[in-house]
């Protein structure tokens, strides 16, 4: 078994060393980070610039990339053997609904499914890294289960939520669906030293849709939230009408 290990937060985040030792015994261990914070870097691969590789005093890897650009040279290049699974956290902060669209968490999960490698991306509900710890014991839990009995022969790629609780990795666990959000608040304008005007991205916007079975209402009732997720961005319901257009569009 070998395990390519990745964040968000950077090579020297608690959460990846967190996780790193969860993964302890499971395998082969490698892991490629980002050299800085990477967060709300979404599925972003740099392409304007060369990257280069570094090797920490605790033989940690990191790049001076994005969590994407990590997995992808990993995969690509770095390692000489295919990884059996992708691990990615744990992130310090929920990436829950809209959220996974901009995880640098989640991509660097979803890079490896990508490549065809089952793949789980891990996330503490609120920041700080309290009861990190146990956060880990619930991502080993995780792993260790999957590994033993994956539901599907196919890859797959897991969202999973923790709350920040001394007691994580007795709490319940629940399957859910994606919620979605309110739209992010108004952006923060301030005037920089020199007069010029700077903008700061607003916060995210509220749950909108959290009922039953979204991944915001099993956190918020003291529930680890395991999503599964797809690539495909089709909407495939849709289709039949926008054939039907293009055919009346055609016909006229």
């Amino acid at each position: 078994m070998r395990i390519l290990i990745a964040n968000d937060d950077g090579y020297l985040a608690p959460g990846l060393a967190a996780l790193v030792q969860a993964c302890e015994g499971l395998g082969e261990l490698d892991i490629v980070a980002p050299e800085q914070n990477a967060s709300g870097t979404s599925n972003s691969l740099t392409l304007n610039r060369p990257l280069s590789v570094y090797t920490a005093a605790n033989g940690v890897r990191y790049i001076n990339g994005t969590p994407s650009d990590c997995v992808h040279v990993a995969l690509t290049g770095l390692l000489e053997h295919r990884p059996d699974l992708v691990v990615s956290g744990i992130n310090q902060g929920a990436n829950m609904g809209d959220d996974t669209l901009y995880s640098g968490t989640v991509a660097a999960a979803m890079e490896g499914f990508l490549f065809g490698i089952p793949a789980i991306a891990f996330s503490q509900i609120d920041k700080g890294w309290a009861h990190l710890d146990a956060a880990a014991r619930v991502a080993r839990s995780v792993i260790e289960e999957v590994l033993r009995r994956a539901p599907a022969a196919a890859p797959f790629l897991l969202n999973v939520n923790i709350p920040n609780r001394a007691d994580a990795e007795r709490l319940p666990r629940q399957i859910t669906r994606l919620g979605r959000r309110h739209a992010s608040e108004p952006v923060i304008r301030q005037v920089s030293p020199r007069g010029e005007t700077m903008y700061w991205i607003g916060a995210a916007g509220d749950a909108r849709e959290a009922g039953e079975g979204t991944d915001f209402h099993a956190t918020a009732n003291d529930c680890v939230s395991v999503t599964p997720l797809q690539v495909d961005l089709t909407d495939h319901a849709a289709l039949p009408q926008w054939q039907a257009w293009l055919a009346s569009g055609v016909a006229r």
